[in-house]
This record gives C-alpha cells, sequence and structure tokens, in this order.
C-alpha cells in the first residue's frame, strides 16, 4: 500500500535504558505506520513483496500457514499469533500451502475502510496486516541484533494487549486528527516493543543469538556491564571476571551467542552510539570520545571509520546537509 501524507517523520524521546534490550528499543525510531485488516475465506493466499519496513501481523482469527523467503520451512499459524519479519524479507501467507497466491499490492485496490477481503468462500481467517518505516539509521541494532523473523505463540493477557494496541493504531489511521502523527509511532513502538517481549518471554529465543545471550546469566551479565558503562576500559579479562568465567570459555561462548567477539560487539555498539550523537548533537569531536571511552579523536576516528566507512567529521557533514548516513556493516553480511 502507497504511503499516505497523514504518517510523518516523527522522533520519540528517547527512553532511559535499563538493560541491553531497552538500550536497542530505546535508539530505534518508527517514522510511520501503515495497517490493515484481511479478511479471508478459503482457499486464499497473499504475497507480501519485499520492502525496506518491517513487517507485521496477528491472527486475530482462523490460522494459516507463514512462509518467510530465506527461512528454512513454512509455520503454522493460528488465532492470537503473531510474526514480526524485521527486515522486510517477501513472505506468503495462505490458508493452505498448495493455494495460490495473489499480491498484497494488488488485493489494496479494493481496500474499503481499513479492510482488504480475498478469498473462496470456505473457511474464514481474519489477520491484522501491517509494516513500520524506521529511521534507517537507529534500527540499524534493532535489524542487525534480531532474528529475521519473531514469531510468537501469545497468551490471552499478551493478546488482550497487542489487540488494544492494534485498535487504537487503526482508530488513529482511519482519521486525520491533530497529533496523529506523533500517536501513530508511539503506538507503532508499543506494538513492536509488545511483540519483542512476549518472543522474550515466550522461550522462543532460547536456541541461539543476541536475545539468548541476553537471558544467559554469564553473557547476560556482561552485555548489561557494557551497555550500562560503555565508555569503561573494558578489556576481555575483565569481562571474563564479571562471567565469572575463564577467558577463553568466555570469549568462546560469548561469540557462540552474541555471532562477534566481546569487544567487537563493544566497538559496534561504541560507534553507533557516536553516530547518533555526531547526528543529534554539536559536542567535539574530543567529548564525543570520551562519551565513548576514547581517549583521543585519533583513535574514535580509526574505529569509527573501520565500522561505518567514513570519518566522524564527514559523517556529520553528511548528516547536517541531510544526505542518506555512510551504510553501516551489518552483522549479517
Amino acid at each position: 500500500m502507497p504511503d499516505s501524507p497523514r504518517f510523518r517523520s516523527v522522533r520519540p524521546e528517547p527512553a532511559v535504558a535499563s538493560d541491553p534490550l531497552t538500550d536497542v528499543l530505546a535508539a530505534m525510531h518508527v517514522r510511520s505506520a501503515l495497517y490493515f485488516r484481511l479478511e479471508a475465506t478459503a482457499p486464499w493466499g497473499v504475497r507480501f513483496a519485499p520492502v525496506p519496513h518491517a513487517k507485521f501481523a496477528m491472527v486475530a482469527r482462523g490460522s494459516c500457514w507463514l512462509t518467510v523467503k530465506g527461512e528454512p520451512g513454512p509455520i503454522a499459524l493460528r488465532a492470537g499469533d503473531c510474526f514480526v519479519v524485521a527486515d522486510g524479507s517477501e513472505f506468503l501467507l495462505r490458508d493452505n500451502l498448495r493455494s495460490s497466491t495473489v499480491l498484497c499490492r494488488e488485493l489494496a485496490e479494493s481496500i474499503e475502510a481499513g479492510i482488504v477481503r480475498h478469498g473462496g468462500g470456505g473457511a474464514p481467517t481474519v489477520v491484522i496486516c501491517g509494516w513500520f518505516t524506521f529511521d534507517a539509521w537507529s534500527s540499524a541494532p534493532l535489524i542487525d541484533l534480531l532474528p529475521r523473523v519473531l514469531c510468537v505463540q501469545t497468551d490471552d493477557a499478551q493478546a488482550a494487549a497487542l489487540q488494544a494496541t492494534l485498535d487504537l493504531l487503526a482508530a488513529e489511521t482511519s482519521a486525520s486528527a491533530i497529533g496523529s502523527p506523533i500517536v501513530v509511532s508511539r503506538l507503532a513502538d508499543i506494538l513492536l516493543v509488545q511483540t519483542i517481549r512476549a518472543y522474550h518471554a515466550s522461550g522462543a529465543s532460547d536456541a541461539v543469538g543476541w536475545l539468548s545471550a541476553i537471558k544467559n546469566p554469564q553473557i547476560g551479565a556482561v552485555l548489561r556491564a557494557m551497555h550500562r558503562d560503555v565508555a569503561h576500559p573494558w578489556s576481555v579479562e575483565a569481562l571474563a571476571g564479571v562471567a565469572g568465567m575463564s577467558r577463553s570459555a568466555f570469549a568462546l561462548r560469548f561469540k557462540e551467542l552474541v555471532g562477534v567477539p566481546p569487544l567487537e560487539y563493544l566497538t559496534r555498539w561504541r560507534m553507533y552510539k557516536v553516530g547518533c550523537e555526531l547526528r543529534g548533537g554539536n559536542a567535539s569531536l574530543t567529548d564525543v570520545a570520551a562519551l565513548v571511552g576514547y581517549e583521543s579523536v585519533g583513535a574514535l576516528n580509526r574505529a569509527f571509520q573501520r565500522i561505518h566507512g567514513a570519518t566522524p567529521a564527514a559523517f556529520r557533514r553528511a548528516a547536517m546537509a541531510g544526505e542518506s548516513a555512510p551504510a553501516r556493516q551489518s552483522r549479517r553480511a
């Protein structure tokens, strides 16, 4: 569906971080959100083309199959289940794995009052669908650190909370009222946080990845320490001490769960914080360097250019000129 003029760029106030997940979510800024209700009857199938946005959906009634391009296999969904495709990859929703599909944008031509109807008249399924448009820079840690697909089976309380947020989102997107862009942005933030929190609480994140690392007693303690004091002169030995592990065992376990060595993770997060400062403030490079634990601008320059492909000064000039920030090196690469 095309963007609407009423979804303008809004930057929420930063939250106070108390843990690594909050730190990452606080850095994220949802710029806009689009939302619609799919009322389908069997047989039916919808193909959602790849977009540079995070897509989400919640099954409000019935059941269906989710197939995400690049993922190993289809996922069965039932009423109350929700998912987020963080990188906007193509996915299919179908009542049956053999059902043919129609492109979502073709169905969008027949939308009425935020509702899309599709299918052959059989068993009904209702899916709340939509996507978030993020500020590209602020969303980078979220996209890098979270799984491509978050799929969670909500309990009654979680489903009720998600539905209430979706209802509020639907009300705000149905009419252009004073302050609607701000309300839509904040509700989109809440919806995404609710989904991630439900996924985290469900135990689905126990297998591998950054969310699993947060829940791990040893590695989680290290992540909290790094995020709490990013400027501290951390060493692998000091971090291993926080974890209560030997240096070698800690380094191996951290990389297994997080995907990069501990000091590489710390450097990437520091350089992300530097980028935020350069985009939003006028602090000197000396002050910015001190903020993240670098004693000299030269050391900061080298680290920032390695991670982001540009010097801090060039990055700041581009940001002030309203140009796109240099591309970050993604852990997914």
